[in-house]
């Protein structure tokens, strides 16, 4: 890192890394940034601190949408919504003490309808 760029915020011990598992959920979270940048950041601080937690607002998806498989291993999915009443969706998966943006979707996925 050199001078002028942007300091990562750094995770506690006990917290979640947040990582890209796609570079869709990157260009997913760029928009979200541009459009919803104080509920996303309420959610950077959720997703690190508690991402397992079942909340109105986050949770398991259910059916076929319920697991991905990555790298020879089945996690469960789960979603995030940065706002209650708003179509922001993003789809994780936690694996060890990182958390895997799936899919980023700034609008409701056709999936879930």
């Amino acid at each position: 890192m050199g001078k002028g760029d942007v300091v990562p915020r750094p995770t506690k011990k006990a917290e979640f890394e947040i990582r890209f598992a796609t570079s869709s959920a990157r260009r997913g979270w760029t928009g979200l940034a541009a459009t919803i940048r104080n509920a996303l950041a309420d959610s950077w601080d959720f997703l690190t601190r508690t991402p397992l937690e079942r909340t109105p607002t986050n949770y398991p998806l259910r059916g076929d949408l319920g697991t991905i498989r990555r790298d020879g291993a089945t996690f469960d999915r789960w979603q995030h919504k940065p706002t209650l009443l708003g179509d922001a969706r993003i789809w994780f998966y936690v694996s060890g003490r990182a958390v895997l943006l799936e899919q980023v979707h700034t609008r409701h996925p056709n999936q879930t309808k």
